[in-house]
């Protein structure tokens, strides 16, 4: 019966996974990933990879990427974009491709305040493989076996193809920015079950921040000495996918060009699932020619334990053009350093 409880856990955490989407723990390194709305948030055109390592001592780890593009269009006030983003796990070697293209427009509010709307359409495939996989189906409670197949509950295409859509609003001025997204307006039917529907649950998330200047100093650069940008940031993101809630919280440090960061995620669960899930150290730099780098690394509080899990790797790679900046009066969005 032991090892009945086990295959039903196993089989509950693959639903579970079916029914959410990767997690970035540097969200705002994957901006587009985010929210539709921060396409052309910039102001001008940047290029990034993320790549994420979740759990890598389990036998069921999690791997994920996303690699995106976008360019503002000034005399237009709009910014474009295109995403890519892919996750693999491994026990069932469930796959998933999404390619989008997003759209933003941006409104001015007030003296410095610029309020972005964008929409993005998405290409998405999934590909999975049960070989490795106890199905309920399987799980004989009177006798206490496993049956040697799931019957024939599952559908013999192991791919699905579809489309969806995600929108987003984001604020921003000088100091703050605020963003609410929805991912999943289409809820595309996920189920590998002949006649019954599983829809993905939709993504709402809530985002923002503030960063505070700090006293400025000085960094000899051995020419000479020169002035550095010292700012505290705060920022957190709220994520709710159907009864799955959680809340990433915490603040970086910038000293020209280093960047420290420490961060929480969890949240107070009120429906008996386990919500204390990691917390998050990070090291990134800055760099003046518009290359910013990010290593985070999660330590999981949750009963799944960090030295059996192993924890999460996570690396971020952005380059802005910011020579475009030079030729026109604009500036960055307050997002975080990288």
């Amino acid at each position: 019966m032991k090892k009945i409880g086990l295959f039903a856990l196993l089989f509950l955490n693959t639903l579970a996974l079916f029914g959410q989407d990767i997690q970035y723990s540097q969200f705002y390194a994957a901006p587009l990933y985010l929210n539709p709305a921060f396409a052309g948030s910039a102001e001008m055109t940047r290029v990034g990879v993320n790549f994420r390592n979740q759990w890598p001592s389990l036998d069921r780890s999690f791997i994920a990427y996303s690699a995106y593009i976008d360019h503002f269009i000034d005399d237009k006030n709009s910014g474009v974009g295109l995403v890519f983003n892919s996750s693999q796990e491994t026990l069932t070697n469930l796959q998933n491709h999404e390619i989008g293209l997003l759209y933003s427009y941006r409104l001015r509010v007030g003296e410095s305040g610029y309020l972005h709307f964008g929409v993005q359409g998405s290409y998405g495939l999934r590909a999975a493989s049960f070989d490795d996989v106890v199905l309920g189906t399987q799980l004989d409670i009177d006798r206490g076996v496993v049956l040697p197949s799931p019957g024939n509950g599952l559908t013999d295409d192991r791919q699905m193809d579809f489309f969806d859509l995600h929108s987003g609003v984001l604020f921003y001025n000088d100091r703050v920015w605020f963003g609410v997204s929805t991912h999943h307006l289409t809820q595309p039917n996920m189920s590998y079950i002949m006649d019954e529907t599983d829809v993905l649950s939709r993504r709402y998330s809530a985002h923002g921040g503030i960063k505070f200047p700090l006293r400025p100093g000085f960094i000899n650069d051995y020419l000479n000495n020169t002035l550095q940008e010292r700012t505290i940031s705060f920022a957190f993101n709220y994520k709710s996918q159907g009864i799955f809630d959680q809340l990433d919280i915490g603040t970086e440090l910038f000293f020209d060009p280093l960047v420290l960061g420490l961060w929480y995620r969890g949240l107070p669960s009120f429906n008996g699932l386990p919500n204390n899930d990691a917390l998050i150290g990070l090291v990134g730099f800055s760099l003046n020619n518009g290359m910013d780098i990010g290593y985070s690394y999660d330590f999981t509080l949750s009963r799944l334990a960090w030295r059996n899990s192993g924890g999460a790797h996570e690396i971020s790679l952005r380059y802005s053009f910011i020579d475009q900046l030079w030729r026109k009066d604009s500036r960055k969005s307050p997002t975080f350093r990288y």
